[in-house]
């Protein structure tokens, strides 16, 4: 039986609050149909590696995911967070591997299209391929917001705009309320995607508790005032189209 009989809510939060009014039932369900797999997968663990053939694209369902570059030393910097909701590598479906290596953050479920059911879809359905595209974009313009981040905001700020993006993401699938939500990173995970070592980040995180804005504890964060989290570091976000 079909993966798109059995699971028919596999992309229930795909381009949620974002276009997804745009995706018709029946783009729907062939996008269901053309899973290959759902499966549950450990936290820190490697799904694909910098350099490698890859023959499907992985799409989140549950859980945190992370693109990641290593230095010659071995040393890592994250270059992008994903959300339930994301698909986490579609731009290797043209390009045929990443440049960079994709692993878990946390437990995690997700399921795996493979590109050559994608040549069907983008054959057959323009609209969908349009919103797969429109999926890709979003990616890249976050990549653009994270070079902003890392090369125009001071320490305090880096850390703000990173909880900020979250924040909003998680929201636009209704994981967050504004004010609490579920984050299993470390402080040297943080510390890898706002450019920053964990002894940094903790002075940080301090900072942002002491001025009474957000607090993390045991994996939750509490956002005490997210109106003056965003004033503190100019966050704007417009560029993750969520609710247009």
């Amino acid at each position: 039986m079909p993966w798109g009989d059995m699971l028919p809510m596999i992309f229930a939060d795909f381009l949620r609050n974002r276009r997804r009014e745009q995706l018709s039932d029946q783009d729907l369900a062939a996008l269901e149909a053309s899973v290959s797999q759902v499966r549950k997968t450990h936290a820190r663990q490697l799904l694909a590696h910098a350099g490698e053939p890859i023959a499907c694209s992985t799409y989140l369902m549950e859980g945190f995911i992370c693109r990641y570059m290593d230095d010659r030393n071995g040393l890592r910097q994250l270059v992008a967070v994903h959300v339930p909701g994301d698909f986490v590598d579609l731009h290797g479906y043209p390009l045929g591997r990443l440049d960079h290596d994709v692993a878990t953050l946390s437990a995690s479920k997700i399921a795996m299209v493979p590109h050559e059911a994608l040549d069907g879809l983008l054959a057959q359905r323009p609209n969908l391929t349009k919103l797969l595209w429109f999926s890709t974009l979003l990616d890249a313009a976050m990549h653009r917001e994270w070079i902003f981040r890392l090369g125009r905001l001071d320490a305090v700020a880096r850390i703000a705009h990173f909880f900020c993006e979250i924040e909003a993401k998680l929201r636009a699938v209704g994981l967050s309320d504004g004010s609490r939500f579920a984050l299993p990173l470390t402080q040297a995970d943080l510390g890898e995607a706002c450019g920053m070592t964990s002894v940094h980040i903790n002075r940080m995180l301090r900072e942002l508790r002491e001025r009474e804005l957000l607090q993390v504890q045991r994996g939750r964060v509490t956002i005490s005032d997210l109106a003056a989290l965003r004033r503190l570091c100019d966050y704007d976000p417009s560029y993750l189209f969520i609710g247009g």
